[in-house]
């Protein structure tokens, strides 16, 4: 009986490590998701027709009426059903490559209205695409070739308290993060959580050159059901600041610091805890913050 409980505590205690190294996991390689880059819409083809589609109904008509012994009028009566199943089918096919011409018109329309950053066309893009996302984001506005944008990176309780490591003598050991390793964590997820975010927005539209960037936090519900949120993290970043970063050696917390322009971030102490930001002083991220509606954001 004893034997079976240390098995069963043993087999638990490795299932937990198996969860929080996944959850590690996860943290460190959030920054890491590639999207492809958008490329120029084009319509498919037509197919080509099958001309006994067009056959069978005009050659059933052609018969009708005609009995079977009538052998010289049924193949007169086939003749004349191919030949109109011949034109049927090139009406179709003209018909339908018209179509296809229009519809590649408009795809290509909507591909230089993406490309050329028109608000209208840009907004809903980057909507649709951040709507599957882990991290829920939104953007805000489009001003030139500058995207603003809001991201939604979960609380402090992300980054568990303990980590999965061996002892000397092989046996799982969940040791207990210290504060300044779970702070470090933290700052990752939230790194993590803006970058995959700003390279989304970079390869589906192709006409950005940057993007502002706030990333909150919700904190609590008020007692009138409101979300509070905090402003975590904000600055700016161009695109091809992101050439060349080797996303695979390097964390999301570096990638941040090397490439943001007027990167802000709050952190505080010896272990350089993440707190909020103090918008007070700092109007255009308070009215970004305060243009999105948080209740949705917080719902998704």
């Amino acid at each position: 009986m004893a034997q079976a409980q240390r098995a069963a505590a043993q087999a638990e205690r490795a299932a937990e490590a198996g969860r929080l190294a996944g959850a590690f996991m996860q943290i460190l390689e959030l920054h890491r998701a590639e999207f492809p880059l958008a490329q120029a819409p084009v319509a498919a083809p037509v197919p080509a027709p099958e001309l006994s589609a067009f056959l069978a109904p005009r050659q059933q008509q052609a018969l009708a009426g005609i009995g079977v012994f009538q052998r010289k009028a049924r193949a007169a009566a086939k003749q004349r059903a191919r030949q109109a199943a011949e034109a049927d089918m090139q009406q179709w096919w003209t018909r339908a490559n018209a179509e296809r011409e229009r519809y590649q018109w408009e795809l290509t329309r909507q591909w230089q209205r993406l490309c050329g950053n028109d608000p209208e066309v840009v907004l809903p893009v980057l909507a649709e695409a951040f709507e599957d996302n882990e991290a829920p984001a939104v953007p805000v506005a489009l001003n030139g070739a500058e995207v603003s944008l809001v991201v939604l990176a979960p609380g402090p309780d992300f980054v568990p308290e303990r980590f999965p490591s061996r002892t000397a003598a092989g046996n799982i050991s969940l040791k207990k993060l210290t504060k300044t390793e779970r702070a470090s964590y933290y700052t990752l997820t939230l790194c993590g959580y803006l970058l995959v975010t700003l390279r989304e927005a970079f390869a589906v539209a192709p006409g950005l050159s940057a993007a502002r960037a706030v990333v909150l936090r919700t904190d609590r519900v008020d007692a009138y059901g409101r979300v509070q949120v905090s402003c975590m993290l904000a600055g700016r970043f161009e695109r091809r600041s992101f050439d060349g970063v080797r996303w695979d050696a390097v964390d999301a917390a570096t990638v941040v610091n090397d490439t943001a322009g007027n990167l802000m971030i709050n952190q505080k102490g010896a272990a350089k805890e993440p707190y909020p930001l103090d918008l007070r002083f700092e109007p255009e991220l308070q009215a970004l913050v305060n243009a999105v509606d948080i209740t949705e954001l917080t719902a998704r």
